[in-house]
């Protein structure tokens, strides 16, 4: 045992004293049974060594400050990583004893996986200890882990035949299937050993008769029985519909030899020799299988009539079929190659190797889980994966920071955020997030954010999902002070008529809102008349005597050319008011409707507020037109409102502006909002005469980014 391993295992023993794992196993038996399995894949001692510290992590304040000056950084960072993939593993553990989403919990344990795999020996100690776990459970007949079975054999299984770890995958399998199938399990495991006789003296003569016949033709090789798992003979029974005797590799024999050639030699010396069955001939060697496994597989009668399968590899074929990425894996040790041969000095390489394979899980698992989602195909370099202190996994956009953290747990979280710890330490909140870190927010019982959060230079935060959320927050803010604002002013009407006994929701519905809260909103915007709620609390009779009378007037009167820019029919000095619906302006289409105690109100003829109006009271509608006779008409300015749809992107609102700058036309409000990192924008701005608005939008858009411009 080297030093390092003992010196963790020494310095464990105290902190981790009496303290169990969720399946009641003792955490420093669990630590050994671990270490046993990665002996038995050749994992370094530095690995067995981390199985402790991982553990002793969960103890410490400050593991990294406490675990550093003893163990070095390497094995520290190591061992915390192993902690935060174990976190995990706790929570799997206690959600098998009470309902939950297994999909989600799925769902976090890849992506978590994804995030960990620049250090595959991460993904390694996690499949290890899964299998401890499971050693335990069914070595004790422990009951109640049926979730935590499945999850293992639904994930972690996969997970290690796509590393080509075939002898973890196997016990996996066959001890998470006799959790949850303990009677077909036993079936299958009586059937099996009532014929074991039988067929180890079919397989020792056959190994005999092999030796000599490769012997003869020089060809040195290892001849070895294969056992075959339960769990893979279930799948093969029930995938073909087969009975216990129809599953061809029930007999199996392994030839491994030192050259590729003498592989291909002894398939043809034993199908000289032995006759072939049709259709159970595999070369994995020229076609190898999706985790780098390579061998000849052939199905064959031996003298008695029995099938039997014989695979042919080289011992290096072998080696990466027994343990997979395992075998070639880089454990930061000088002299040692790294996965499929690379040199340890290419770490990027490395890492694209073992993520080819689980991207190739991770694509599986999605095909399985759900065909309209392929989480595989995202790319993983603008993704991270941070934990909250309960291990929660959180997916950010690369360049996240505590803030954007905040808002995607919860909307309130990041409302009320004023600090950070990321890993224990406090941290500034512009503080860009890494994988894997572990984030707790400090916040406040009641606030907002700060408007320093939207200023792009001071990089508070980098999700735009975060900028929507804080700029909702603002407008909803405005909208508030709005409605206060009408509140107010409605509240004073009704003091000034003697009206205070009327409550607000009958009001509003009077004059035909849906709520009280639309009605103060626009009276603080000055979109309603106050004297329009003025007529509305006047007695009845009153209220329609004064509009029978203005329509009688309109009614009576013919077209006259009175001063002003718009020409109301047969009626002078009218009041008149350009509707903010559709804001009209010459030479626009225009018609007007009587409103109730605000005189005309001008509207496009095609605007859609008009046709509602027209629709549900025809009487009130009159001919209007801009009057040609009026010098005003052709140096008056009105506003429309310009919609612009565009891919957000920093400096837009800018480019778009100074477009309306150099066209001399003057900006006198703009709303934006962002969803999806697509911008909408709605200028209003002051023209002559809505002729000359087509050009500028031609210019704004060839503006870049820019997708649509219109006129609303």
């Amino acid at each position: 045992m080297s030093d390092i391993l003992s010196k963790a295992i020494e310095f464990s023993k105290v902190l981790l004293a009496e303290k169990k794992e969720f399946t009641a196993e003792e955490v420093l038996s669990h630590c050994d049974g671990v270490c046993r399995i990665l002996v038995g894949i050749g994992a370094t001692q530095h690995m067995q060594a981390a199985i402790y510290l991982a553990h002793v992590c969960d103890v410490l304040s400050k593991p990294k400050e406490t675990l550093a000056p003893v163990f070095g950084a390497e094995l520290t960072d190591l061992s915390v990583s192993t902690q935060k993939i174990f976190q995990l593993q706790k929570m799997a553990g206690e959600s098998s004893l009470k309902p939950v989403s297994s999909a989600l919990q799925i769902e976090h344990v890849r992506r978590m996986l994804l995030a960990f795999s620049k250090d595959l020996r991460v993904i390694m100690l996690l499949l290890a200890s899964q299998l401890q776990h499971l050693k335990f459970i069914t070595s004790h007949k422990a009951t109640g882990h049926d979730q935590f079975a499945r999850s293992v054999l639904t994930i972690f299984s996969p997970l290690a035949n796509r590393l080509g770890i075939w002898q973890i995958k196997w016990e996996m399998e066959d001890l998470s299937f006799r959790m949850l199938e303990p009677q077909t399990y036993k079936q299958i495991a009586l059937n099996l050993e009532s014929k074991r006789n039988e067929r180890e003296l079919e397989i020792e003569r056959l190994k005999s008769e092999l030796h000599l016949l490769l012997s003869a033709e020089s060809i040195v090789s290892e001849i070895q029985g294969r056992p075959k798992n339960i769990y893979s003979i279930v799948k093969k029974m029930r995938g073909k519909s087969l009975g216990f005797d129809q599953v061809f590799d029930l007999r199996a024999i392994r030839i491994i030899v030192d050259k590729l050639p003498d592989c291909y030699r002894c398939l043809s010396i034993v199908h000289q020799h032995y006759k072939p069955v049709d259709d159970q001939f595999d070369d994995y060697i020229s076609k190898p299988k999706a985790n780098g496994y390579q061998s000849l597989h052939t199905v064959v009668r031996n003298r008695f009539g029995h099938a039997v399968e014989i695979q042919i590899r080289t011992s290096a074929m072998h080696e990466h079929a027994e343990f997979g990425v395992a075998a070639h894996w880089v454990y930061k040790e000088a002299g040692i190659k790294g996965y499929s041969g690379i040199s340890a000095s290419s770490d990027q390489t490395q890492r694209m190797a073992v993520l080819r394979q689980l991207l190739a899980w991770e694509r599986d698992m999605s095909l399985e889980g759900d065909s309209n989602r392929n989480v595989a195909e995202r790319s993983m370099g603008d993704r991270i994966y941070a934990l909250t202190p309960e291990a929660s996994i959180i997916e950010l956009s690369q360049g996240a920071t505590p803030i954007d953290f905040a808002y995607a747990v919860h909307t309130e979280l990041g409302h009320r955020c004023r600090g950070a710890k990321v890993d224990g330490a406090l941290v500034p909140l512009s503080t860009q997030l890494l994988n894997g870190q572990t984030v707790e927010i400090t916040t406040v019982k009641e606030g907002g954010p700060s408007r320093d959060w939207l200023n792009p230079d001071l990089k508070f935060i980098g999700s735009q999902r975060s900028k929507s959320k804080i700029r909702a927050w603002f407008n909803f803010q405005k909208t508030q002070e709005t409605i206060s604002r009408g509140r107010e002013l409605v509240e004073k009407i009704l003091q000034r008529e003697g009206k205070t006994s009327l409550k607000f929701e009958d009001l509003a519905r009077q004059l035909g809102f849906d709520s009280a809260e639309q009605l103060f909103e626009v009276v603080g915007k000055d979109e309603f008349s106050l004297r329009q709620i003025e007529i509305s609390l006047r007695p009845a009779v009153e209220k329609e005597a004064a509009d029978v009378k203005l329509l009688r007037k309109f009614q009576s009167t013919k077209i006259d050319s009175s001063q002003g820019n718009v020409l109301v029919v047969g009626v002078d000095s009218l009041l008149t008011q350009l509707s903010k619906c559709c804001r009209p302006a010459p030479p626009d289409l225009v018609k007007g409707f009587v409103t109730k105690g605000r005189g005309v109100s001008v509207h496009r003829s095609t605007c859609t507020n008009f046709l509602q109006l027209q629709t549900k009271d025809p009487g009130r509608v009159i001919e209007v037109a801009w009057n040609p006779s009026s010098a005003k008409i052709f140096e008056a300015k009105y506003p429309v409102d310009i919609q612009i749809l565009a891919d957000d992107r920093q400096g837009l609102l800018r480019d778009i502006s100074e477009v309306f700058a150099k066209e001399k036309i003057n900006v006198i409000g703009v709303k934006t909002q962002s969803v999806h990192d697509q911008a909408r924008m709605i200028f209003t701005v002051e023209i002559l005469d809505t002729l000359r608005l087509g050009k500028v939008l031609t210019i704004v858009s060839a503006v870049a980014g820019v997708k649509h411009a219109h006129r609303q």
